[in-house]
């Protein structure tokens, strides 16, 4: 199938499949005048990037762990890849906590201002 019937298929647009193809997440076939050709499990390939995308992994993580998905395995080198990920978002869940308690401080304070009152941050 042709890169705009895949785009479809997929439900992404022909811009994410040549990102795709660029990053070494999707491969096609050439014509003798370039154009794409991508075979049937291309869509299912695509639908699983975007689900890996969603899933907050970067496209160089997705690549590295790409070859465990082809050869249908799970190794302790990829299951720690994917707990180092799951690690990273937890650290980003606890900054964007700290960063949202400190802006209900803000939010407080604005709201009932004190006169003379100033600002103390959290010691923590």
């Amino acid at each position: 199938m042709r890169i705009g019937e895949l785009a479809t298929r997929a439900g992404v647009s022909v811009r994410a499949l040549r990102y795709y193809e660029e990053h070494g997440l999707l491969a096609a076939q050439r014509s003798p005048a370039g154009q794409r050709y991508y075979a049937e499990p291309a869509v299912e390939r695509v639908r699983l990037i975007q689900h890996l995308l969603a899933a907050n992994l970067s496209s160089r993580t997705i690549a590295d762990l790409l070859p465990f998905v082809d050869a249908k395995v799970s190794t302790p080198e990829s299951r720690a890849r994917l707990a180092a990920e799951r690690d990273r978002i937890d650290a980003q869940i606890a900054e964007l906590t700290a960063a949202r308690d400190r802006l209900d401080q803000v939010i407080a304070i604005s709201t009932s201002p004190i006169s003379g009152c100033v600002y103390q941050p959290d010691p923590t």
